[in-house]
């Protein structure tokens, strides 16, 4: 399973690029406006920043509804850096775009997925990632972890090669049990991703390591 950060947070990228278990970063313009991150020029420098601290996929977001405003936005996020994939909306025109792209071997992420059929359009399409949003659906009170388990089954029934992105990661567990089910990547905030080094008996059992040794060797 990759693991992905949501956040357009410089340091919280090289945090868990420290961790040594980072695969790549997807962001959006609210992420960025979160961080001060606005106007065209800067958008872009930011994304080509991210680039230069992980080493695997970046998704950089488009802002156009229209097919036309999508592929100049996405083959200009594209030309930035090898790493960028091209992030679309699940629409009409986000899966006209993600096809041309695909025709064109740029990579894609198709995003705000709720359905299994979205997913198999998206797929059908071509896009590189195909990305779930568990925690959106879990919110108003449907399984979001179902929705993971019914795209993985169609996927593979037929081989389609599209990755599932398990997205609005909001814990632990939702890593946890996105990682049994079959989804290839999360992406999550850092405490999520954190989260996983914690449980109350190691934390105990390191205190005792340390004690016994100070006692056995004052």
């Amino acid at each position: 399973m990759k693991f992905f950060i949501d956040t357009a947070n410089l340091a919280q990228i090289k945090e868990a690029q420290a961790l040594g278990v980072l695969d790549g970063v997807t962001t959006n313009p609210s992420l960025m406006a979160k961080e001060g991150i606005t106007g065209k020029n800067n958008i872009l420098k930011h994304y080509v920043d991210i680039c230069n601290i992980v080493e695997g996929d970046v998704s950089a977001e488009v802002n156009a509804l229209d097919f036309d405003g999508m592929v100049k936005e996405g083959e200009e996020l594209a030309e930035l850096h090898e790493q960028i994939v091209v992030k679309l909306p699940m629409t009409k025109e986000g899966v006209m775009a993600a096809k041309y792209f695909s025709d064109k071997g740029i990579r894609t992420n198709v995003t705000l997925v709720f359905s299994a059929g979205q997913a198999l359009l998206a797929a059908k399409a071509g896009a590189t990632y195909v990305s779930p949003f568990i925690g959106r659906l879990d919110d108003i009170s449907t399984d979001g972890l179902n929705l993971i388990q019914e795209i993985r089954e169609i996927y593979d029934n037929y081989g389609f090669e599209t990755e599932i992105l398990a997205a609005s990661v909001r814990n632990t567990m939702h890593i946890i049990n996105c990682a049994k089910i079959g989804a290839d990547v999360m992406t999550g905030p850092l405490s999520a991703i954190t989260g996983l080094l914690k449980h109350p008996l190691t934390d105990l059992g390191l205190a005792q390591f340390v004690a016994d040794f100070e006692k056995g060797n004052k």
